[in-house]
């Protein structure tokens, strides 16, 4: 299913931030943004905040992945995010969201094969630069194919709090994990998801809100894990990267 990006009327520019968003804020998204850009002051890389009905959150972009990185940026400009479902959430796992088929749809409908058009983004694996599936990351979700190149749309933020070490150790023996120390030392302080490294581009990180990130992951779900009552999101720049 194809999905057409509507330009709005009332073209706002922030001057603090510099990107134009195709529509008219609310009062309530032009306060979020205020707040978060005097909190978050620019620097080299993207700053993104993401509103939602159970709260906000604020990821940093990396600019080592930058075909996902500016993939992103130019959806959020575009509003392609706007009103668009968290589709999929598993508790100790992980939030899912960014299919263009959930902006209109039932309860009950099946979710997650949607994309937006043009190609799938090349896989950007960065573990040699030490971005991992920590909780926290943002990555891009994929289907099954040999290349293991991204979705152009669906993203997804790891959720899952720090395991115990014995947790961990039969983690790796099961799914035969090859994880160096750094990694152990992450997973059992921090969290994530250690079988997804290699597997999935992780392109950008949580700064804010990680009690939102819960509060969603927590949410009742159905038989397909898709939330009974619908979490909606909204993302803007809180601000771009220094020239």
């Amino acid at each position: 299913m194809r999905f057409v990006v509507l330009f709005f009327s009332g073209m706002l520019l922030l001057s603090c931030s510099k990107p134009a968003y195709f529509r008219t804020l609310s009062d309530t998204e032009t306060s979020e943004l205020k707040r978060y850009q005097k909190q978050f002051r620019p620097d080299d890389s993207y700053r993104v905040l993401i509103l939602t009905n159970q709260g906000s959150m604020v990821v940093k972009l990396f600019n080592e992945t930058p075909l996902h990185r500016d993939n992103f940026v130019a959806k959020i400009k575009a509003g392609f995010y706007d009103s668009l479902l968290f589709h999929r959430v598993i508790d100790n796992f992980m939030i899912q969201g960014g299919d263009p088929t959930s902006k209109k749809v039932n309860s009950g409908d099946r979710l997650g094969s949607g994309s937006a058009p043009g190609d799938r983004i090349p896989a950007e694996f960065r573990t040699e630069k030490g971005i991992y599936h920590k909780r926290g990351a943002l990555a891009a979700a994929r289907d099954n194919n040999p290349e293991k190149a991204s979705s152009n749309c669906q993203f997804y933020i790891v959720q899952r709090p720090a395991w115990r070490t014995a947790q961990l150790d039969s983690a790796i023996v099961q799914r035969s994990l090859n994880l160096n120390d750094a990694q152990k030392q992450l997973y059992t302080t921090r969290g994530g998801t250690p079988h997804l490294d290699g597997g999935y581009t992780v392109f950008g990180e949580l700064l804010s809100g990680f009690d939102v990130l819960d509060k969603i992951a927590k949410t009742k779900t159905d038989q397909v894990d898709r939330p009974q009552e619908d979490v909606r999101m909204s993302m803007f720049i809180i601000n771009e990267p220094k020239k």
